[in-house]
C-alpha cells in the first residue's frame, strides 16, 4: 500500500503505543487522521436517556481536542466529521484519493456491523481496509486457545494466558506525521451540539476527571511515581473515597487516551525500581480482566446485551420501571445504595466495590431487570467500556461469567466491611449528617424480612428517603 491512506480514530485516541497510526505512517506517503461522530452514540435507548450522556461526552470531547493538539504538535490535524461512518468513511477516502483505510478491530455487534459495510464499499473501488487489533494488554493472536475455547471462568483463563502468554512490547509514539491538510478538518462539536446539556461535576468527586492521552499519562505517572501509590493498591482498591484508593485508569482506557501495554510497562518499571509486590502483580490482574471480558465478548457476541445473557438463561426479574427510578435516583433508603447511585448522578464514577453492591440489589432485591441497570451505567459513566459493562452486569446478574450460583452481595455486610463508620454515606447523604447526634449504624446482619419486602413496599407507598433513612440512625 502507498499514496494517501486514512486513519480512522475510535476507541483509540492516542499517539502513544498506537499500531493503527505507526502501521499507516510505514505503509502510507501521506496520513489523514479522522474522528466521525455517529449519532446512534447519542439517540435515545428504551430507557428514554441518551445512549452517551453527558459526563461520557464531555470526557470524549477533551479527549478528541487533547488529541488534535498533540496531531497538530506533529504537523498533522484531526478530521472531525459527522453522520454514520458507513458513509462518512468510503466518501472521504474518496475526496483525498486514499488508498487504505486503517483503524483498530472491534468486537461487538454494532461496531463489526459498521466495519462490514465500510469494507463493502471500499473494497469494489480498490481501497483496503485493514483493521488492527490493539484493545487489550494480551494481543487475541497470542493466547493459547482460539477465541471459540477461550475459558467460560476467568480463573481458568488467567492462569493458562499468564503462563504461556508474552505482552508484546509498546510501539514509539511518532515524532512527525506525513501529512497535508486535504480538506476543513472542523470543530469539534460542543455537548449542545450533540445533543447534550453541560452538567457540572459535584465538588465531592473522587477526582477531577479531564479527558485526553496528556492527562491519561500524567494520571499515570502521578499515581506510580509521585504518589507511589502503586506499591499498596490490592490493599486500598475497595476504598469508596478519595482520588488515591485506586488508579481511576479505567475512564482513560475505555476510550483508549491511555494504552493497557504502558500501564504494564510502567509497571514492570516499577518493580525494577521500587519495588515488586502482591499490588503490582494485581495492577495486571485486573488489566487481564479487562482483556478476559472483551475475549468473551467476542466469543459470545450479542448474547452479552440480551436477558438471558451468555448462559442463555431465564433470571426471574421483572420490568418495573417505578422500582427502577427509585433505584437509579438513589431513593430506596439503603443508604449504602442511595450514596452510591448518588455519586454515579453527580459525577459520572463509581467505585468498583459500589458497583457490584448497586448491581446485586437490583437484580437480586429488587428483581429488577439487569439490562436496565446496563444501560443505565452506559448513559453515565464516563469510564463506559462495553465489554466490562456488559459482562460485568452479566456475571452479577447469574446469567454470565461466574463459577458460582447464585451470587448475593450482603448489602449490609459489604456496608459494614467497606464503610463501617459511614463517611461514604454521609459524604453523599447530607441529610444524614444534619440529624443532631446521631450516626450511620449498619446492622451486622441482614434485615432478611424487610429485604425480602422491599421490592413490593418501594413500588407502593414507601416512605420518603430522610424517613427511610432514620432507621439506619442512633
Amino acid at each position: 500500500m502507498n499514496g494517501a491512506a486514512i486513519v480512522w480514530f475510535r476507541n483509540d485516541l492516542r499517539l502513544h503505543d498506537n499500531v493503527t497510526l505507526t502501521e499507516a505512517i510505514r505503509k502510507s506517503e501521506r496520513v489523514y487522521p479522522v474522528y466521525c461522530f455517529d449519532p446512534r452514540h447519542f439517540a435515545e435507548t428504551e430507557l428514554e436517556l441518551p445512549k452517551t450522556g453527558s459526563y461520557r461526552a464531555q470526557f470524549l470531547l477533551e479527549s478528541l481536542q487533547d488529541l488534535r493538539n498533540n496531531l497538530r504538535s506533529i504537523g498533522s490535524d484531526l478530521i472531525i466529521r459527522q453522520g454514520v461512518p458507513e458513509s462518512v468513511i468510503p466518501q472521504l477516502a474518496k475526496e483525498v484519493g486514499a488508498s487504505g483505510v486503517f483503524a483498530s478491530k472491534e468486537v461487538t455487534f454494532e461496531e463489526i456491523s459498521v466495519e462490514k459495510q465500510i469494507e463493502d464499499k471500499l473494497s469494489p473501488v480498490g481501497i483496503e481496509l485493514e483493521l488492527i487489533w490493539q484493545s487489550t494488554l494480551l494481543h487475541v493472536d497470542d493466547i493459547p486457545w482460539p477465541i471459540n475455547n477461550v475459558p467460560d471462568i476467568f480463573s481458568q483463563y488467567r492462569r493458562e494466558a499468564e503462563k504461556i502468554t508474552k505482552v508484546r512490547d509498546t510501539v514509539p509514539t511518532p515524532q512527525s506525521l506525513n501529512s497535508i491538510d486535504p480538506t476543513e478538518p472542523n470543530d469539534i462539536p460542543s455537548l449542545e451540539q450533540l445533543g447534550l446539556s453541560y452538567v457540572e461535576i459535584d465538588e465531592r468527586a473522587v477526582l477531577p476527571f479531564r479527558g485526553g492521552e496528556t492527562a491519561g499519562l500524567a494520571r499515570l505517572h502521578d499515581y506510580f511515581w509521585e504518589k507511589d501509590c502503586l506499591k499498596s493498591y490490592k490493599e486500598t482498591r475497595n476504598g469508596m473515597l478519595g482520588a488515591d484508593y485506586s488508579s481511576k485508569f479505567s475512564a482513560w482506557l475505555a476510550n483508549g487516551s491511555l494504552s493497557p501495554r504502558t500501564i504494564y510497562e510502567e509497571v514492570k518499571r516499577y518493580e525494577r525500581e521500587r519495588v515488586k509486590n502482591k499490588s503490582t502483580y494485581w495492577m495486571v490482574f485486573e488489566l487481564l480482566w479487562r482483556d478476559y471480558f472483551r475475549f468473551i465478548t467476542k466469543k459470545y457476541g450479542n448474547r452479552i446485551f440480551q436477558f438471558g445473557g451468555i448462559q442463555e438463561a431465564s433470571p426471574d426479574l421483572r420490568d418495573d420501571i417505578a422500582l427502577f427510578h427509585k433505584w437509579k435516583n438513589g431513593e430506596t433508603g439503603v443508604p449504602f445504595i442511595d450514596a452510591n447511585m448518588r455519586e454515579i448522578n453527580a459525577t459520572g464514577f463509581m467505585s468498583n466495590r459500589g458497583r457490584q453492591n448497586v448491581a446485586s440489589f437490583l437484580t437480586k432485591d429488587l428483581k429488577v431487570n439487569w439490562t436496565w441497570g446496563a444501560s443505565y451505567f452506559e448513559t453515565m459513566l464516563i469510564d463506559y467500556d462495553v465489554c466490562s459493562n456488559w459482562c460485568n452486569w452479566n456475571y452479577v446478574a447469574g446469567v454470565g461469567n461466574d463459577p458460582r450460583a447464585n451470587r448475593y452481595f450482603n448489602i449490609m455486610s459489604q456496608a459494614q466491611r467497606y464503610d463501617a463508620q459511614g463517611a461514604y454515606v454521609r459524604h453523599w447523604i447530607p441529610e444524614l449528617s444534619d440529624v443532631p447526634g446521631k450516626k450511620v449504624h449498619y446492622p451486622t446482619e441482614i434485615p432478611q424480612m424487610e429485604l425480602a419486602n422491599m421490592g413490593v413496599r418501594l413500588g407502593e407507598d414507601y416512605p420518603e428517603p430522610l424517613v427511610a433513612f432514620s432507621k439506619w440512625l442512633y
